[in-house]
């Protein structure tokens, strides 16, 4: 006999292992990025849950915004059922390489990644 999963939830992880791994590493990227913001004096962070989080709790605000935004990633994608779950993780690794890269960009360069795509 087969227990069902309380709320809907199933046991099997959202995405594939190397989607997952993308993921974390590309989010990893991104939170180190976004700490170096509040460290440079011509880089400024437009979230304002991390804006806050910050203000209450200093780098470590930043850090718990991370961590609350890949908790809401994983547990959306342990909510939705396959193929569901891959495309939501998918959809969310773009959107984070976009951030990650024109946050990297901007640190670099002191210019945001469409300023320097875009021509003058």
């Amino acid at each position: 006999m087969m227990e069902t999963p309380a709320l809907g939830i199933g046991s099997d992880r959202p995405g594939t292992t190397g989607l997952r791994a993308t993921f974390f590493g590309v989010w990893f990227v991104d939170l180190v990025a976004t700490i170096l913001f509040f460290t440079v004096p011509y880089a400024t962070e437009l979230n304002p849950v991390t804006v806050f989080l910050h203000d209450l709790f200093g780098l470590a605000g930043v850090v718990l915004a991370a961590l609350i935004y890949a908790g809401l990633v994983v547990g959306i994608g342990y909510v939705l059922s396959r193929p569901f779950d891959v495309g939501f993780v998918t959809t969310v690794v773009v959107v984070y390489v976009l951030f990650a890269s024109n946050n990297v960009v901007l640190l670099v360069s002191r210019e945001a990644l469409l300023a320097l795509l875009l021509p003058s």
